[in-house]
C-alpha cells in the first residue's frame, strides 16, 4: 500500500486524541473506516504504533516517533505548498529587469520599481543596465525578463508595450547665445559643434536624434562622441558644444546647463517596454507590466 498524506492525517489525530472514537468526530468520518485505515498504515510502515485495549489507547516507541516525523512531513507539504502558491501568484521569486541610462531617471519608471518593492518584498529584482540594442539579445536568451528601452527595431520574437511618450530638447550651456529662449528650431543649431552620442556604441538614441537633425535638413557637426547622456551633459556643460537629448534627463540637474523645447513636432522619442513573445509571461513580469502603465508625457 502507498502510504497518503491522509493516512498521517488519520495517524496524527489518534495519536493527540489517544481515542479513536473522538479523533473520528475530529475527522468527520465514522469509527470503522479510521480504524482500518490505521491498520493499513501500520501494515504498510511494518510497525506497531499504537497499544491499545478495551480501556485506553497509547502510542507504542515506534508510533512515538511516526508521529514526530508525520507532522514534519505535513509542515514540509505545507511549507511547498506555500512556496508555490507564492511563486505561482508572483509574490515571490525573481524579476530580472533591464534598462537603459535614460529608464531611472523617468519618474514613472522610478515609481513603480519602488512601488514593486513595497508590493512584493520577497521577489528579487535582478536590474542590468544597458544600450537598447545590447539588451535585445538578453531578452531572445531568456537572460532578461523585461527592458525599458528606447523605441528601435525588434525581432519577431519580441514584443512591446509604449510606456511613455517625451519630448526633445536642445542643451546648450547657460552662456550660450541661444540660452535665453524658451523654445528653439532644429535649424538655429545648424552651425554649432555637437557633443553626440558614438556611433559604435550601439543605443538606439544616436540613430533616433541623428535621424531627427537629418529630417530637418542638418548634418551635425560632431566634434565630441561620447558613450552616455551623462558625459554629454558634462561636456555640455563645459561650453565644449551643444546637444539633443529626451526629457527625462532633466531630472540630472545641471546649473551650467540649459535645456531649450524644440518646436519641431517630430521632436518627440518613446520608451518602451519589451518582453518575450515566445515565453510564458510570468506574475512577477506581469505584476511589473501592471505597475507601469503607459501615459503620455513626462
Amino acid at each position: 500500500m502507498n502510504i497518503e498524506l491522509r493516512h498521517l492525517r488519520y495517524f496524527i489525530a489518534v495519536a493527540e486524541e489517544l481515542h479513536f472514537g473522538r479523533a473520528a468526530t475530529r475527522l468527520n468520518i465514522s469509527q470503522p473506516p479510521l480504524s482500518q485505515q490505521i491498520r493499513q498504515l501500520e501494515e504498510a510502515i511494518d510497525a506497531r504504533l499504537f497499544a491499545r485495549n478495551n480501556r485506553r489507547v497509547e502510542l507504542t516507541p515506534a508510533g512515538k516517533q511516526f508521529l514526530s516525523d508525520a507532522r514534519a512531513i505535513l509542515a514540509q507539504v505545507a511549507q511547498a505548498s506555500e512556496r508555490a502558491s507564492r511563486l505561482h501568484y508572483g509574490d515571490s521569486g525573481e524579476l530580472r529587469l533591464g534598462f537603459t541610462s535614460s529608464a531611472p531617471l523617468i519618474k514613472k519608471i522610478s515609481e513603480a520599481v519602488y512601488r514593486y518593492r513595497l508590493t512584493y518584498p520577497d521577489v528579487h529584482l535582478h536590474m542590468q543596465e544597458m544600450n537598447s540594442r545590447q539588451l535585445l539579445l538578453p531578452l531572445q536568451e531568456g537572460r532578461i525578463d523585461l527592458a525599458i528601452m528606447r523605441n528601435t527595431a525588434l525581432p519577431d520574437d519580441l514584443q512591446y508595450r509604449l510606456l511613455q511618450k517625451e519630448s526633445m530638447y536642445a542643451v546648450v550651456h547657460k552662456d550660450h547665445r541661444l540660452a535665453g529662449q524658451r523654445q528653439v528650431s532644429i535649424r538655429q543649431l545648424r552651425d554649432e559643434p555637437f557633443v553626440f552620442f558614438d556611433h559604435q556604441g550601439g543605443t538606439a538614441l544616436y540613430s533616433e536624434i541623428l535621424g531627427l537633425l537629418l529630417r530637418n535638413q542638418i548634418t551635425p557637426n560632431i566634434t565630441l562622441e561620447v558613450e552616455d547622456a551623462v558625459a554629454i551633459l558634462g561636456l555640455v556643460a563645459t561650453g565644449l558644444g551643444v546637444s539633443i537629448l529626451p526629457a527625462s534627463f532633466r531630472r540630472a540637474k545641471l546649473s551650467e546647463v540649459v535645456w531649450l523645447e524644440l518646436s519641431e513636432a517630430d521632436a518627440r522619442t518613446e520608451v518602451w517596454m519589451v518582453w518575450s513573445a515566445q515565453r510564458q509571461t510570468t506574475a512577477t513580469l506581469q505584476h511589473m507590466l501592471d505597475l507601469m502603465s503607459p501615459v503620455n508625457g513626462l
